[in-house]
C-alpha cells in the first residue's frame, strides 16, 4: 500500500473522524428509533407533557429500566427534551409529528426498515458485488418491501394527488371526467389508491411482478373500500390493457432491466393525447452535483436493492436510483417520445411528463 501517512492534514483528520463517529452514532440511533416505534414509546409520550421514565415505561407497558437507558439515548440525540430539575422527558409536537404519526407526511421510524434490510442482506450484497450477478426485489429481507412501501405511502400521501397531477398537462381534467390509469411497478399499491380514492370516475389498473406486493395491495384496496383499482402480476414491458389516457411509474423505472422497453410498451399503450407521469428519486444530472444526505441514501439503496434487482431483470440498461433527468429523457427520447419535461420537484422526488 501506498503511504500516505505523510500527506495527512490533521484537522481535516479530526473533521473526518468526527463525521465518521456522528454517522455511526446515527447507526445506532436507527435501531432506538425503530424500537421506540414498535415498542410505542413515542406514542406514549406525544402530547403528555414531562414525564418521568417509570410514567413512559408504565404507559407502553414496557420495563422501566430499559427505559431509562433508550430516553438517555433519546436525550443525547437531541429526539427528547430533557427536565433537570424534575428529572422528566419531553416529546416536542415537532418531534411529535415525525415519530408518532403515522399518518404524518414526515414519518420517519418506518423507513429504518431498510437499512435494516440492507444489514441482513450483507452477504448476497458481497457477493454480487464480486461477481456481477443481481438481487431480485423479492429476495431480499422482507423488512425491505415494507419499508419502502411505508415511507413512499406517506411522501406520496400530501402530493401526488393535490400537487403532482395539476402539474401534469390536462390530466387532472381527464381523470374527473372517467379515464384509464396504469400503475406500473405499483408494489403494495398506495399510489393507485391515493388516485383511486380521490377520481372514482377514473378506472385503475396497478401492474408488477411481484406477487406479495400485490398481495398487500389487494388487501389494502378492500380495507379502503376502493373498487375502482385492480392488481395484476405483469411485467412493465408486457401488462395488457390498451388506451390508457395516463400511465405512471412511481419511483420504480430505475429499478426495471430494460426501462426502454418500459417505456416503449407505454408509448404503445397510451390513447391518443395521453400522459406518463414518470416519478424519479430526485438527482442532478453529474455525480458531483449529487452532495447531499438525500443523494448518499438514494445511491447507498441503488448499490445494494436498485442496481441488483435491474441487473437481476437482464440488465440491458441499469440507470440506478441516482439517474438524473437527461438520463431519463433519453430512454424516453428512445422510446418514441417526443415530449419530456420536468413538471414537478420535491428534495426527494423529480415528476417528470412524457408525451408522445
Amino acid at each position: 500500500m501506498k503511504d500516505y501517512h505523510s500527506h495527512i492534514d490533521p484537522a481535516k483528520l479530526d473533521a473526518f473522524v468526527g463525521q465518521a463517529v456522528q454517522d455511526i452514532s446515527a447507526a445506532y440511533a436507527g435501531v432506538m428509533v425503530s424500537l421506540g416505534d414498535k415498542l410505542g414509546l413515542y406514542t406514549a409520550m406525544a402530547g403528555a407533557g414531562p414525564l418521568s421514565s417509570r410514567e413512559v415505561a408504565s404507559r407502553s407497558g414496557c420495563a422501566e429500566r430499559y427505559v431509562r437507558e433508550w430516553l438517555g439515548s433519546q436525550v443525547a440525540g437531541g429526539y427528547v427534551v430533557y427536565h433537570d430539575i424534575s428529572d422528566t422527558y419531553e416529546l416536542p409536537p415537532e418531534q411529535a409529528f415525525v415519530l408518532a404519526d403515522p399518518d404524518s407526511p414526515v414519518f420517519m421510524p418506518t423507513a429504518w426498515n431498510i437499512p435494516a434490510s440492507m444489514w441482513a442482506d450483507e452477504p448476497k450484497a458481497l457477493e454480487a458485488f464480486r461477481t456481477g450477478k443481481g438481487i431480485a426485489w423479492g429476495d431480499h429481507d422482507d423488512r425491505l418491501v415494507c419499508g419502502v412501501a411505508a415511507f413512499y405511502r406517506n411522501a406520496y400521501r400530501p402530493s401526488l394527488v393535490p400537487l403532482w397531477l395539476p402539474s401534469l398537462d390536462g390530466v387532472v381534467a381527464k381523470l374527473e371526467a372517467g379515464a384509464k390509469i396504469a400503475d406500473v411497478g405499483c408494489g403494495h399499491g398506495h399510489s393507485t389508491l391515493l388516485m383511486a380514492e380521490a377520481f372514482p370516475r377514473s378506472r385503475f389498473w396497478g401492474f408488477d411482478n411481484h406477487q406479495p406486493s400485490l398481495d398487500e395491495a389487494r388487501d389494502h384496496a378492500d380495507g379502503a373500500g376502493v373498487r375502482n383499482a385492480s392488481f395484476h402480476v405483469a411485467r412493465a414491458d408486457d401488462y395488457p390493457g390498451e388506451g390508457y389516457d395516463l400511465i405512471c411509474f412511481f419511483d420504480a423505472l430505475h429499478d426495471m432491466g430494460d426501462p426502454v422497453a418500459a417505456a416503449t410498451r407505454a408509448a404503445r399503450r397510451l390513447a391518443p393525447g395521453g400522459s406518463v407521469m414518470l416519478v424519479e428519486p430526485f438527482a442532478n444530472d453529474r455525480v458531483g452535483q449529487n452532495v447531499s444526505p438525500v443523494a448518499r441514501m438514494y445511491y447507498s439503496a441503488s448499490a445494494t436493492v436498485c442496481c441488483a434487482h435491474a441487473i437481476s431483470d437482464g440488465g440491458h440498461m441499469v440507470l440506478g436510483a441516482q439517474a438524473g433527468e437527461a438520463r431519463l429523457r433519453e430512454v424516453f427520447r428512445k422510446a418514441g417520445f417526443t415530449q419530456f419535461r420536468r413538471a414537478f420537484e420535491t428534495p426527494f422526488n423529480l415528476v417528470l411528463e412524457a408525451r408522445i
